[in-house]
């Protein structure tokens, strides 16, 4: 909602509905219990440090034996502030410390009920398995507008700040833990560490934003029309163009844009070769697509 403000517009936030705040909240508890799970089943039993301030947590309880979920919530406390200043103020607070409590009340209770599972001594699927499924947990908790704190709130704000991906933002913030982690349990189970770290960080964008990255096709022609029919009978895809001009012809040119899927790029090059086979045409990839024809934008709010 749009209301002025000095003059100016400024955009005020809805309060969200019973039904989404029901979502994100259950989205909360399922990622929590993912994650501990996560850590219970395949990294605190094989000495793989998951990164951040829960892996912290392993390595000061492999010294004083305290409680990993509860330390880890501990060493979050600080960084919940951080949080607020640039992740979204009291609403993503509060979900943060709400997923950071469950997380540690289900770790510690598994702890409780279920000492050290065993399923394998294979470090590398222990690492694939617990990458896997601790992105897929961290996800999911992004998608309900909170994190599970420590370096998971660092990463979000170098993704938001500074667009950097958040397979990248993980090994970025998680590299001094990994670093502790291999003076504490050697540095063959440190490497699987940072694999299982960079699994995760690719499973967490496919749980955002999922695995069908569609193209988007930027066509310079001079027969628009003949393009645009095409596209819109044979794909069923929206086109929308705009006038542009060559700087070297000095020509002017129409410029049509439209997002297709991936297996939609070879007779979309074939509706453009047999409009205009002189058009200039560059297929880029889109992370995600929303709107008509695709997914909706209410379903990502």
């Amino acid at each position: 909602m749009a209301t002025p403000k000095n003059g100016r517009l400024a955009f005020i936030p809805s309060r969200p509905t019973v039904l989404q705040l029901a979502r994100d909240y259950g989205l909360i508890l399922v990622g929590a219990a993912l994650l501990a799970v996560s850590m219970h089943v395949f990294f605190i039993p094989n000495d793989l440090v998951a990164g951040g301030l829960s892996g912290t947590a392993q390595i000061i309880n492999n010294f004083t034996g305290l409680p990993i979920g509860t330390l880890s919530f501990i060493l979050n406390i600080p960084l919940f502030f951080l949080g607020w200043r640039f992740l979204g103020g009291r609403r993503f607070l509060a979900r943060t410390i709400i997923a950071s409590l469950l997380f540690a009340v289900i770790l510690d209770g598994l702890d409780l009920l279920w000492p050290r599972p065993h399923l394998t001594d294979d470090l590398g699927l222990n690492a694939l398995y617990g990458g896997v499924t601790a992105g897929v947990a961290v996800g999911l908790l992004f998608r309900a507008r909170a994190t599970s704190g420590g370096t998971d709130i660092l990463a979000r704000i170098l993704e938001r700040r500074f667009a950097t991906p958040l397979s990248q933002a993980y090994l970025y913030t998680d590299g001094l833990v990994v670093f502790l982690a291999g003076l504490t349990f050697g540095w063959e189970r440190a490497l699987y560490a940072i694999v299982a770290l960079y699994v995760g960080g690719v499973l967490v964008e496919v749980t955002l934003n999922g695995s069908n990255v569609m193209r988007v096709a930027t066509i310079i022609t001079t027969r628009p029309e003949a393009v645009a029919a095409g596209v819109l009978t044979e794909l069923e895809r929206g086109v929308t163009d705009w006038t542009g001009k060559g700087m070297y012809s000095g020509a002017e040119k129409h410029i049509l844009l439209c997002a297709v899927s991936r297996a939609e790029i070879v007779p979309l090059k074939a509706i453009i070769h047999d409009a205009d086979p002189q058009a200039f045409v560059v297929i880029g990839q889109a992370q995600e697509v929303l709107g008509e024809g695709f997914r909706p934008l209410r379903d990502t709010a």
